[in-house]
């Protein structure tokens, strides 16, 4: 279904930016907007909805669920690490990568948005 493949895109676009938004400086203050926003999700709401919460995942695991798929984990990285694996990765070795890495790209950010000092080009 194509909403499901645009959930999912969707998904693998807010990670890759997760992950990577860093890395150049023309999209460091958005990346550290989407930081932030990754992480009200997991953790405001999730004190409503379990640590972790994610609306994309909601969302396209109702599609799913609509569409017949059963037995769907509780997060988009397991759920897409299994597929493209074919394998059954143990939830708690995503869950710690993801937040691993989550939060090295999150201190990151914090550091070249508001620690590191402006370089000024030298004119020669």
């Amino acid at each position: 279904m194509i909403l499901d493949a645009l959930l999912t895109l969707s998904h693998l676009l807010v990670i890759g930016f997760n992950l990577l938004g860093w890395i150049w400086p023309a999209t460091r203050k958005a990346h550290f907007v989407v930081v932030c926003a990754t992480a009200a999700c997991w953790l405001l709401l999730g004190i409503w909805y379990g640590i972790g919460y994610c609306p994309l995942t909601d969302w396209q695991w109702t599609l799913k669920e609509r569409m017949g798929e059963t037995d769907l984990p509780a997060s988009f990285i397991k759920y897409f690490a299994d597929k493209v694996s074919g394998r059954d990765i143990p939830a708690v070795l995503v869950d710690w990568l993801t937040a691993l890495c989550f939060a090295a790209a999150a201190v990151l950010s914090v550091y070249l948005n508001f620690f590191r000092r402006r370089q000024i080009p030298v004119k020669h």
